[in-house]
């Protein structure tokens, strides 16, 4: 396998709110032959889950092999070449949702207007949205639609594993215990500080975490502690509904029904969902109503559910990689 971290600087994510770095590294996976075929490749882009960065997903485990290796295996066995870029997309509150938010920063804008033409020219790519995917799991699957929806033309297939969707499935039974962990800190900004200051993460620690820092991609608010709006009340646990509407907006069950957004998702040439029948925070549920809405809109998928949890399924990548780089334009000479 070959890997190459590519170093950017960001122009997009300067002055981001949370101060995270706007220097970053892009993990980049380069087929079997790359530097001598004189080729030019598609571009699958990789988008990683909650509290993840692209580090993560390439290297793997002894038990359950990274996405490189993977890859090699897949391409030995005919699938076609490509590259494979791994944005980091972490931030102090977990993750981005590959959103543009004022309480995290533009990571829309970041994959898009940034790293796309960045690897387009720093590598042999084919430039063009025909030959390029983009796939991802848990809030990576998140992305992957949600991009291939607001920003339609730049991909032209997209896979979806257990991707947030279905927000009141996935989201809501967080929201309890999140107010009762803050009620423990005394406050939104105690709780968060003292979270940052931990080194051990608790498991208990993930639902306000969770909570906070979908509120900061779905509802950032200025004028709010820590520049977000809950959407609900810390004390009593009672929704907020005006701040739930702006989640809702942004939940792909949601998104389908707007004629921009499903014009996007029909003009791909793949759309691959699946998702655990055991699924943990129950998005085999947001997946089987966003399916039911992609056939209403008439809007051509494949989906699958299969027998597992939310953990531990990256062997799911056998099944849509593939699918995926089946759909696009093949390697051709540079």
């Amino acid at each position: 396998m070959s890997i190459r971290v590519l170093r950017h600087k960001s122009r997009v994510l300067s002055g981001n709110a949370l101060g995270d770095p706007v220097d970053r590294d892009l993990w980049v996976y380069l087929p079997p032959g790359y530097e001598e075929s004189g080729l030019s490749y598609p571009v699958l882009w990789c988008l990683v889950g909650f509290t993840g960065a692209g580090a993560m997903i390439v290297a793997g485990n002894r038990w359950a092999p990274g996405l490189a290796e993977r890859l090699d295996r897949l391409i030995a066995g005919g699938c076609p070449p490509a590259i494979v870029a791994f944005p980091d997309g972490f931030t102090r509150v977990g993750g981005s949702q590959y959103l543009n938010s004022a309480a995290t920063g533009r990571y829309e804008d970041y994959v898009c207007d940034e790293l796309v033409p960045f690897v387009d020219g720093n590598l042999r790519t084919l430039p063009r949205h025909e030959a390029r995917g983009v796939f991802g799991k848990s809030s990576g699957g998140y992305g992957a639609v949600s991009l291939a929806m607001r920003r339609p033309g730049l991909f032209a297939a997209a896979a979806c594993h257990s991707g947030d969707m279905g927000f009141e499935f996935c989201y809501v039974p967080d929201f309890a215990r999140c107010a009762a962990r803050v009620a423990r800190a005394g406050s939104l900004e105690k709780w968060f500080s003292e979270f940052e200051s931990t080194e051990k993460k608790k498991s208990a620690d993930f639902a306000p975490i969770n909570a906070i820092g979908m509120a900061a991609c779905y509802s950032p608010a200025a004028d709010e502690p820590l520049g977000l709006s809950l959407p609900f009340d810390l004390e009593t646990g009672a929704m907020r509904e005006e701040v739930w509407r702006r989640w809702k907006e942004n939940d792909p069950v949601e998104m389908v029904r707007r004629p921009d957004c499903a014009q996007a998702l029909r003009d791909l040439r793949l759309l691959y969902l699946d998702c655990g029948g055991d699924d943990e925070y129950q998005l085999h549920l947001g997946q089987r109503l966003f399916c039911r809405r992609l056939a209403e809109a008439g809007i051509a998928h494949e989906s699958q559910e299969f027998p597992d949890d939310h953990r531990s399924i990256s062997y799911r990548y056998d099944v849509s990689v593939p699918k995926l780089l089946s759909a696009l334009d093949a390697a051709a000479p540079a």
